[in-house]
């Protein structure tokens, strides 16, 4: 029974992996040669489950984003006549909008004839816009580009094959991918989701857990429980989804584990108890029993400690991996069903490669020799390092609550005197209760003191405003800062670009929604509301960009540091758009008048869980990071959205296309 109910958590907590929909439609292109210089471009269209497209149609803002095919001009084709759609196409009345509509299942065909101008081989960009809509839901509208070659002369073959071209939306996920290459990509993002914030402070956990063992059989019971806790959830979830029709699953339960005060203090509380057994105050260890009879197949003690200890890592770490497994999910997810259970199987061993060997390591140590008590000051500086990451917990319940707690100089305040502590602890200055006096520095200590007081000194700079973005994920936001040195400058993060905080402030309205308790950072003037935004920018004749964030979310705050600081993305946010950022997990509880009431009846009372139902109503959505720009006249979206990706260019250039 214990076992189960600890499954059937794991399985909840993996279900928001699934809340972001996988792209239905997969494309490919032809040209088939009808005279001598005239070819038709085909495309096609494979639409999957009961999903559907619009046609060709330009509903205009009363109706749905019908399909658009273009076909550039680039001087060496002429276009002959307009696109047609070959395949059927079901027309009706459409009671939601007020119009007849053309919905197109699959397979759609869709052709454009052209006339070639010159003799030799050219490629010609074709780009397809749709979106897909089932009876249920909507995914934000999606574009390709497909290189069709069209051959010059004769005797060359009639039908010319397509090539994708990088577009800023991919083809559909797992389009021409074999499922090996789908594994090296799984065990790739394994080996990244190591380096996320939320899995550095499991590390220390790992070791002071096995520290005292000396029974690799249950190192290799943790890595399996590890896989086992990543890949059985996602297997019950898609044998589930499958029999059932693909129902989506809620993201309730996850956005309560990540943002919900109990579970974040439960966490601080856990990493505060650990410390101070590293420190000396006591010992934590399993019952004796559990030990002594951990290698007998019928005793469930020693196993079920191990696998609580997986769990505490999965749970823990979830909250940075989460966007990750959703992604190596959804790349393999297309009308599939054994390829997300396999990469998710590639992706959890390679998470669990590291802490299965770390777990292995220390039962090795303790056969060491323990003179000059090294050991214990590795234990120490474990404790030091656990005191430091277990604030993040207590960080994000105090950001979604606005408990003012730990606001930003306190946070680097608290770091800056405990890593003082740590290397004051290696230079042999302080000494807890077993530790043996140090009577020389090694080198290794050296090395280790050089380190720790040089990020002491790199963190003096932040408590009078310096950005830190090293530290981004960790720190809370830089809007919590009571003072900085230079605003202006911190504005920007440099010197380059320089407005000041009230000229923003007074280019829009005084009294925006929540604008008293929510600020971005670098001083963006932004709104909290979706309608005032939408009507603000519809008024000064703005797009929208919409930012779906959180106070928790360690990604949204990578982003904001090293991907906004940038001179070019600040400098359009600031002057070309009309910024909504809405919280998905704030915890302010509304007035009556503006709480929302969902398809199924519930009503919904905090700001977060209003916007996270909109996120996931209008775009079928839950990751955070999330980024949207819109039409504020037609409210539907320019560009494909974007997600988290530290590449500045790359979001300089997204911002660029929306305002083209």
């Amino acid at each position: 029974m214990r076992y189960l109910k600890l499954l059937i958590l794991a399985l909840l907590l993996s279900a928001p992996a699934f809340g972001q929909m996988h792209q239905p439609v997969a494309w490919k292109a032809e040209a088939v040669q009808l005279e001598d210089n005239t070819w038709e471009i085909r495309a096609t269209g494979t639409i999957t489950g009961d999903w559907h497209i619009y046609d060709l149609t330009d509903y205009g803002s009363s109706g749905p984003n019908g399909t658009i095919f273009t076909i550039e001009d680039s001087g060496k084709v002429t276009l002959v006549g307009e696109p047609y759609i070959s395949s059927k196409i079901h027309r009706g009345f459409d009671d939601a909008f007020g119009i007849e509509i053309g919905t197109c299942s699959s397979p759609v065909v869709i052709c454009q004839k052209v006339e070639l101008l010159q003799g030799n081989e050219v490629k010609v960009p074709v780009t397809i816009e749709w979106q897909a809509c089932n009876d249920q839901n909507c995914i934000p509208p999606d574009d390709v580009t497909i290189n069709v070659t069209l051959p010059g002369g004769e005797g060359l073959p009639v039908v010319a094959g397509a090539e994708v071209e990088e577009t800023l939306s991919a083809p559909a996920p797992g389009e021409g991918k074999s499922i090996w290459a789908l594994i090296l990509e799984a065990i790739a993002w394994g080996f990244v989701a190591l380096l996320t914030p939320c899995v550095f402070p499991m590390i220390p956990m790992t070791v002071s857990f096995f520290l005292k063992q000396n029974q690799k059989s249950l190192a290799s019971v943790f890595g399996l429980s590890i896989v086992a806790l990543y890949t059985i959830p996602i297997a019950v979830i898609i044998l589930v989804t499958y029999f059932a029709g693909g129902a989506t699953v809620t993201a309730d339960i996850f956005n309560w584990l990540a943002t919900h005060w109990l579970p974040n203090i439960i966490f601080f509380l856990i990493f505060m108890l650990f410390a101070a057994s590293f420190f000396g105050a006591f010992e934590i260890t399993l019952p004796a029993k559990w030990l002594n009879k951990s290698d007998e197949k019928s005793n469930k003690g020693g196993l079920a400690g191990v696998f609580f200890v997986a769990l505490t890592l999965v749970l823990v770490s979830f909250s940075c991996t989460g966007p990750i497994v959703g992604s190596v999910l959804i790349k393999s997810t297309q009308g599939q069903f054994w390829e997300p259970i396999i990469t998710m199987l590639a992706f959890s061993i390679a998470f669990a490669l590291p802490f299965t060997l770390l777990a292995f390591a220390p039962s090795l140590l303790d056969r060491l020799p323990k003179s000059g008590g090294w050991l214990n000051s590795v234990k120490v500086v474990l404790g030091f390092v656990e005191v430091a990451l277990g604030l993040k917990f207590l960080s994000v319940a105090d950001q979604t609550y606005h408990w003012h707690l730990l606001d930003r100089e306190v946070y680097l305040a608290i770091w800056i005197v405990v890593f003082t502590l740590l290397g004051l602890y290696l230079m042999g200055k302080i000494r807890f209760k077993f530790d043996s006096p140090v009577q020389h520095i090694s080198i290794l200590r050296l090395i280790l003191i050089i380190v720790d007081f040089t990020f002491v000194v790199y963190m003096i700079p932040g408590m009078w405003g310096a950005p830190l973005k090293g530290l981004s994920g960790y720190l809370p936001p830089i809007t919590t800062q009571d003072f900085v040195l230079d605003p202006a400058q911190h504005s920007q993060g440099g010197p380059t670009y320089t407005v000041g905080r009230a000229e923003d402030e007074s280019l829009l309205p005084a009294d925006r929604k929540y604008a008293d308790f929510l600020h971005l950072p670098y001083d963006i003037p932004a709104f909290f509301d979706y309608e005032e935004a939408i009507a603000y920018a519809a008024k000064v004749g703005k797009p929208v960009l919409l930012d779906f964030t959180g106070h928790g979310c360690v990604n949204c705050r990578e982003m904001e540091s090293r991907v906004w600081s940038d001179p070019r993305v600040l400098k359009m946010m600031k002057e070309d758009y009309v910024v909504c950022s809405l919280y998905g997990d704030d915890k302010t509880i509304l007035p009556q008048k503006d709480w929302v009431v969902t398809d199924n009846g519930k009503t919904l009372k905090s700001l977060g869980k209003i916007n996270s139902y909109f996120m996931m109503k209008r775009y079928n959505v839950n990751a955070q990071p999330y980024y949207v720009i819109l039409d504020p006249l037609t409210e539907k979206a320019k560009l494909p959205a974007r997600s988290y990706n530290l590449n500045r260019d790359q979001y300089a250039a997204f911002l660029q296309k929306g305002l083209e």
